[in-house]
């Protein structure tokens, strides 16, 4: 169980849909894509029929296990931003600020309380060898206008305190860390009060175009629409080209027992950043509101995607996260974790949202977040509406709404490729060797690493 989801406040699921109805627009997947999709689609037109169904529940699947940092970024970091879109940077900067600004009014709006921190987001090197990498990063975000500050050892300790840090990029501005669950149940709620139609617990069973229309099955009904929006994110829902696109990766957190006031001192963190570190296999950390900490960072792939797979229910497949976690706070060797979970990344090559017209324009997909998609959803929605509807859009001028990421390679080559490159990350900054030339060679390829 994500401790995202372990709450009293969780909402009870709305009712199956049990009939044959019709929608203006249909929106497939009540995570964070489709309830930003469904709120916006409501708010430019309140005429319009949205209907929204969802599998299980809301947020029970990725949107409920992120680890819940938040920043500006549209594309999985200022880095691949360049890397992917360096002739649309300056264009793609704003969006991503103007995402934010409007992320943070609509919460306001609608009353949502989601344990918002506008603390800001850091970047810890690990160790001397990685402060040179560390610091391009700093410039190239002083190069676009972002408000960074550069902490040496010295400082940082002053800031959090772990044996491995050796320095840090600080984001001031515009970042943060949010509870995933309270969001989506507050989007949720806004979805609801706007008109629009929920029915949770209503799986896709097929799609079927009809010429003017799609007709969606689910176990109860048959629904009809001219206009579909699918937020499915790794789910299989019958466009077989989807899955050439994305890959489920499997990200896998844990969750301590709330500090003591007396077990935060010997950390320091009072400014309650969300932080990455710079390792290959990334860790990244943030506090809740009770004070726990939330540490992430573990990647495995299944094959052919699994949902479900067992291990992550095994007390076993966490103990390298557990070991990492006391690495890098050794002076905690007294905390207790109260959850552990896994849950899937939307992962793509390019490493960041897409939006990609199906079905004669009359289904858009949208997904691709590589593990930014707090934030970034709410402009992957607003991307795939405007294909959708044919609405102009700044957006549709740039390579992030023209082109499509390249395919991944199929089972079983996706699966073998996934294990040796896992394999090669767990290694790449300590072994060197193959391992880190493996990595190069993935990232010569065109995937965020």
């Amino acid at each position: 169980m994500p401790f995202w989801l372990d709450s009293p406040e969780a909402p009870a699921p709305t009712p199956p849909l049990v009939q044959d109805t019709r929608a203006d627009l249909l929106v497939v997947g009540g995570g964070f894509t489709g309830l930003w999709a469904a709120i916006q689609a409501k708010e430019q037109d309140p005429d319009l029929d949205v209907l929204l169904i969802e599998a299980g529940r809301v947020a029970h699947g990725a949107s409920g296990r992120a680890g819940g940092i938040i920043s500006t970024s549209i594309m999985h970091g200022l880095p691949n931003a360049v890397r992917v879109f360096p002739q649309d940077i300056a264009q793609l900067e704003a969006f991503g600020r103007d995402n934010l600004d409007g992320f943070e009014a609509t919460l306001a709006r609608y009353g949502i309380d989601a344990d918002i921190e506008w603390n800001g987001e850091m970047t810890v090197a690990v160790s001397d060898e990685h402060l040179a990498a560390l610091r391009a990063d700093y410039e190239l975000h002083r190069r676009y206008g972002h408000q960074v500050e550069w902490l040496d050892r010295d400082q940082l300790a002053e800031q959090i305190r772990s044996p491995l840090f050796a320095g840090a990029m600080w984001s001031r501005e515009r970042s943060g860390t949010v509870h995933p669950a309270k969001l989506a149940w507050g989007l949720r709620r806004a979805a609801l009060q706007l008109g629009v139609r929920l029915h949770e617990l209503t799986p896709l069973v097929s799609l079927r175009d009809l010429g003017r229309e799609l007709e969606v099955q689910v176990p109860a009904g048959c629904i009809r629409a001219p206009r579909m929006l699918l937020g499915s994110g790794t789910a299989k829902v019958g466009v077989g080209d989807i899955q050439r696109r994305v890959a489920a990766v499997r990200d896998h957190v844990l969750a301590t027992e709330p500090l003591s006031a007396e077990q935060r001192s010997r950390i320091g963190w009072a400014q309650r950043q969300g932080i990455y570190d710079t390792r290959t296999q990334l860790n990244y950390f943030r506090l809740t509101r009770d004070h726990r900490i939330v540490f992430g960072g573990l990647l495995s792939y299944h094959y052919d995607g699994q949902a479900n797979p067992p291990q992550d229910a095994r007390v076993e497949t966490y103990h390298r996260l557990g070991a990492a976690f006391h690495r890098t706070f050794p002076q905690l060797a007294d905390v207790r974790f109260s959850h552990a979970w896994g849950g899937p990344i939307d992962y793509c090559s390019r490493g960041s949202v897409f939006a990609k017209p199906y079905l004669g324009g009359k289904a858009v997909f949208v997904a691709g977040y590589t593990g930014f998609g707090i934030g970034a959803s709410r402009f992957g929605a607003r991307m795939g509406l405007n294909m959708l509807l044919d609405r102009p859009g700044p957006e549709r001028q740039l390579d992030i709404a023209r082109l499509s990421p390249l395919w991944i390679p199929p089972e079983p080559l996706r699966w073998l490729g996934a294990r040796i490159t896992f394999h090669a990350i767990d290694g790449a900054d300590t072994e060197g060797g193959w391992k880190r030339r493996w990595m190069q060679a993935i990232k010569a390829l065109g995937f965020p690493m």
